[in-house]
């Protein structure tokens, strides 16, 4: 249940009494009004924005709007006091009971609180990791990787029918690049000494098996044929095997994506040139001169027709080149033909999950889609930032081209998959993140994946200690959500509580933003609510979990946190990190 849903239905049905009886004009668009927590608690449970963004189509002034909503809002059931604040918002109390009632709720169902139906069932297409098939993945794919698969959880939490996809960009030159470097590898692994890689090629050791699987497979063959010869042959061998790598690297972290889609593919199928034509009918393609970049001309800059999209008709700030000077089709082609294709399956809602370098491609992405779409699809391309990994404060460097940066696989090897998870989602995505071995693997309130895990694992065993100390005594789930809840009254109780009470609230919030990020620091908050009330226990004996003289009280606060530690199981969930019962 969401509960602030609830009170802003409530808050509707006032207003629309207020509209029947003539004291607020018949039309007015709600779609501003908001019912959520208020930034200091001591003002209240609840604060809506009515008054403030009612108040002019209303024809009067905030003050005087929340003068005339304040007597019908108590008459909500629930709601012991209306406070009006500043200009004009209002605050609502709630009686204790309203938050005994919420726990209840939770309790008989703990698999499904949280739960939402926003998405109704719409389909959407989250395209993220998208890494180019030329070897394993290093830690700057890991954020991503990550993002899109939590917030593919999420959205499915919140009643969207998702699609996880890979793109593999298997047909651009970097793949002949990977294809030759595993040929000089086959050649290795005959028995030839091949000296120091050349420049341009990968130098990685990860090539070391494929070019023993070729040996072993062909033998010398290959040697008798002419680059044109083999090139096709170890171009899809080399595609396969790093394809291989990347799903195997994936699993790691516990990612599946349910759609692979090809772009060599994509212009095989001649989808490509049905896309461009397409547009081109529509008017939308064109040949044309661009004027030069500001500032600095490039020293390859050469004005010359081309034939462009007119990117600036839907939103974008130039006009963009379809085709190189060779007459092939450019990248941005082809991510067209691949966005019309997802249209084509039905994903009207798509997310792209890019990495930092490719933040400049927004705007001409979103203006191609609504282009091919007539404006109907969104498309929403969420940044990630730089992942600077970290030992001791001392930066760890890497070097794909060099072949000694650190692989997703190392890092999940040495702190968990658990803890890269958590960490890589605990920052906002569009913001640059530090990963520090030493921080993220210690013990310490200072350390989030460590603070929440620890306060799932220390409910586990308050509940666990209960059992022993009341021998016979039924502490499922079940009975945990009969019992009488009256005893929750202190501040500190009801405080968790309302906490819990957000929950629903944040899932939706969060789906809508398309920010996972959200869960990890409210079930971080949520930790740390819990863990002062276990602080202030060991203070006052009042307040203590486990009271086996006052069993009543000892089952109320037993529901409260194990209707906590449900929340932040869940949270972890959508997070794609494991609920641990204790700490190692």
């Amino acid at each position: 249940m969401n509960l602030f849903k609830h009170f802003k239905d409530e808050l509707f049905a006032r207003i629309k009494s207020l509209q029947l009886d003539g004291r607020l004009p018949g039309e007015l668009d709600l779609s501003s009004v908001t019912v959520e927590p208020p930034r200091d608690p001591s003002h209240g449970d609840m604060a809506t924005n009515a008054a403030m963004v009612l108040a002019r189509p209303a024809g009067l002034n905030p003050r005087q709007l929340a003068d005339l909503m304040a007597p019908v809002l108590r008459t909500i059931p629930g709601v012991v006091g209306v406070n009006i604040a500043g200009p004009g918002f209002i605050n609502l109390r709630l009686a204790e009971n309203v938050w005994q009632q919420l726990l209840a709720l939770i309790l008989s169902d703990l698999g499904g609180f949280g739960a939402s139906d926003i998405g109704a069932g719409r389909p959407v297409n989250v395209e993220f990791v998208s890494a180019n098939p030329t070897g394993p993945m290093h830690v700057g794919h890991c954020r991503g990787a990550v993002f899109g698969d939590a917030l593919s959880a999420l959205l499915g939490r919140a009643g969207y029918k998702v699609c996880r996809e890979y793109y593999v960009n298997d047909a651009g030159a970097q793949i002949d690049v990977v294809a030759k470097s595993a040929f000089l590898r086959y050649r290795e692994a005959l028995g030839e000494d091949i000296g120091e890689i050349p420049e341009g090629l990968y130098p990685g050791e990860y090539l070391k098996p494929l070019g023993a699987a070729l040996a072993k497979t062909h033998g010398a063959a290959l040697l008798n044929l002419d680059e044109e010869g083999w090139l096709p042959l170890l171009r899809d061998a080399s595609i396969d095997a790093m394809m291989a790598l990347i799903r195997d690297d994936l699993l790691a972290l516990g990612i599946r994506h349910d759609v692979f889609s090809s772009e060599a593919a994509l212009h095989r199928a001649g989808k490509v040139d049905t896309a461009l034509a397409e547009l081109e009918e529509r008017g939308q393609i064109y040949v044309g001169v661009l004027e030069p970049p500001k500032g600095k001309l490039p020293e390859d800059w050469e004005e010359r027709p081309q034939t462009l999209f007119r990117a600036t008709a839907f939103g974008d700030d130039v006009d963009r080149p379809l085709k190189k000077a060779d007459g092939t089709w450019t990248y941005f082609a082809s991510d067209i033909a691949y966005h019309k294709d997802k249209l084509d399956r039905g994903f009207t809602e798509q997310i792209d999950v890019w990495g930092a370098d490719h933040a400049g491609y927004i705007k001409r992405m979103q203006s191609a889609l609504k282009a091919i779409s007539d404006d109907k699809a969104t498309l929403d391309i969420k940044i990630c930032q730089l992942v600077r990994l970290m030992r001791n404060g001392e930066p760890v460097k890497m070097s794909k081209r060099k072949g000694d940066f650190i692989t997703l696989r190392e890092v999940v090897d040495e702190v968990g998959a658990d803890v890269v998870r958590f960490i890589m989602l605990f920052r906002k995505n569009d913001a640059s993140l530090d990963f520090d071995f030493a921080k993220v693997t210690e013990q310490s309130k200072e350390n989030p994946v460590f603070y929440v895990q620890y306060a799932h694992a220390r409910i586990a065993s308050v509940l666990k200690n209960a059992a022993d100390a009341m021998p016979g005594q039924d502490m499922s789930d079940r009975a945990l959500a009969r019992v009488n809840l009256t005893f929750l009254s202190d501040e500190a109780e009801l405080g968790l509580v309302k906490i819990l009470a957000q929950y629903p609230r944040q899932i939706e919030s969060a789906a809508e933003a398309h920010e996972p990020h959200r869960i990890a620091f409210y079930i971080h908050d949520l930790a740390s609510a819990f863990h002062g009330l276990w602080n202030r226990g060991k203070d006052d004996p009042r307040l203590r979990f486990i009271q086996p003289e006052r069993p009543d009280a000892t089952l109320t606060r037993l529901a409260l946190i194990r209707a906590t530690q449900a929340v932040i199981a869940d949270g972890l969930a959508i997070l794609g990190v494991t609920p641990v019962q204790e700490m190692r």
